[in-house]
């Protein structure tokens, strides 16, 4: 196994710069995932570790070996694609054991790795068949197989489970968890899905026009994002924004939206958005963050963190409900407990936890607190 470290690394497309500056420790044994929107330059950067794309600027460590010029099967990784990529004409067996062929690997060498992974994967009453005979979720087994049969340093996986259906996305999600946790093998998964960079990485870095913008835990960009565009791309549905200025009434800072004013509570450091008194900033609260006052349990409701709404459109997801709101020239999305009352059209009084809204600065986007 070994880490990998990214330092500086840059790639430009002529004038587009793809991935810039990138600075990035993945630890031995790790999963860390990269996520981010389409054309973020989360594959290019896998595809320079792969030794794919040439940088433009910047060095690739793989166990502490400089790598750059380094070729790509030298490099002792193995890449498992968004399409599969196996070759039609083959079985399942031949797929996985191919690259090994081509490496001169003794035949019992290469059919005890194959038949190992084949058990590991669930897949080996399929070795004789080939791609077409198998499903989406079959084909990827084997194309994860023939990655894993290399026992290579590091794994790379560019969307894997994008092409799979939901159901099977989640099913096959559950089944790389268990399989890294397994074999312990360093890994970096590129992923546009949230929910799958949320559920599967010890670390998440977050790009962003080819700049990682944060990178921590799961949790810790949950309830720590460093910026809006974090904030905003973690979390389903997204956190709220709405432009407000913070007043300072009775020693105590308030949030005033103009339509409704909440208290921002006293365990916060007031000494981070004393710069921001009487300036536009952003206000930021999560719709799982927001409850009806009639249900509200888990946070007291008081004048302090209580506005009034007009639901617009509920929306039943079983044990919640999506509600869209309206608070006069806001629109605000909240996930409310399913045994609400309230009716489309009508008046809501919605509670707010306080202790869990972000403020942003307006100008650079950067997390107030």
């Amino acid at each position: 196994m070994a880490s990998v470290a990214l330092k500086d690394l840059t790639k430009t497309f002529k004038n587009v710069v793809a991935v810039d500056n990138m600075n990035l420790e993945i630890e031995d044994k790790e999963f860390l995932v990269l996520v981010g929107p389409s054309g973020c330059g989360k594959t290019t950067a896998l595809r320079m570790v792969a030794g794919l794309e040439e940088a433009t600027a910047g060095e690739i460590y793989i166990g502490g070996r400089l790598v750059n010029d380094v070729s790509p099967k030298d490099r002792d990784i193995a890449m498992v694609f968004q399409n599969y990529a196996l070759y039609p004409h083959m079985s399942a067996y031949d797929n996985m054991a191919f690259g090994l062929k081509l490496k001169r690997f003794p035949k019992e060498e290469i059919k005890r790795r194959v038949c190992e992974a084949a058990q590991l994967l669930g897949i080996s009453d399929l070795l004789d068949r080939k791609p077409k005979q198998l499903s989406g979720g079959q084909r990827q087994r084997v194309a994860l197989g023939r990655a894993i049969v290399r026992e290579p340093k590091v794994f790379l996986m560019d969307e894997p489970l994008s092409n799979l259906d939901a159901k099977l996305r989640v099913q096959t999600r559950a089944e790389l968890i268990k399989l890294h946790r397994r074999l312990g093998i360093t890994t970096i998964y590129v992923t546009h899905d949230q929910v799958e960079a949320m559920t599967m990485g010890d670390r998440i870095a977050v790009m962003c026009d080819g700049i990682v913008q944060q990178v921590d835990t799961p949790m810790g960009l949950y309830t720590r994002p460093a910026n809006i565009f974090v904030a905003g791309f973690i979390g389903t549905p997204a956190m709220n924004f709405v432009d407000v200025t913070i007043a300072k009434q009775d020693g105590r800072y308030v949030v005033d939206a103009g339509s409704f004013k909440v208290v921002i509570p006293e365990s916060k450091d007031g000494k981070k958005f004393e710069p921001y008194a009487g300036k536009p900033v952003v206000f930021g609260v999560r719709p799982e963050d927001m409850f009806d006052k009639a249900l509200s349990t888990l946070v007291k409701p008081g004048q302090e963190n209580t506005i009034k709404a007009i639901v617009d459109v509920i929306e039943p997801m079983g044990p919640i409900v999506t509600m869209y709101l309206t608070i006069a020239k806001h629109s605000l999305v909240a996930t409310i407990d399913a045994e609400t009352k309230a009716k489309e059209g009508q008046e809501l009084e919605v509670v707010l936890d306080m202790e869990k809204t972000h403020l942003f600065d307006k100008e650079t986007e950067e997390a107030i607190y």
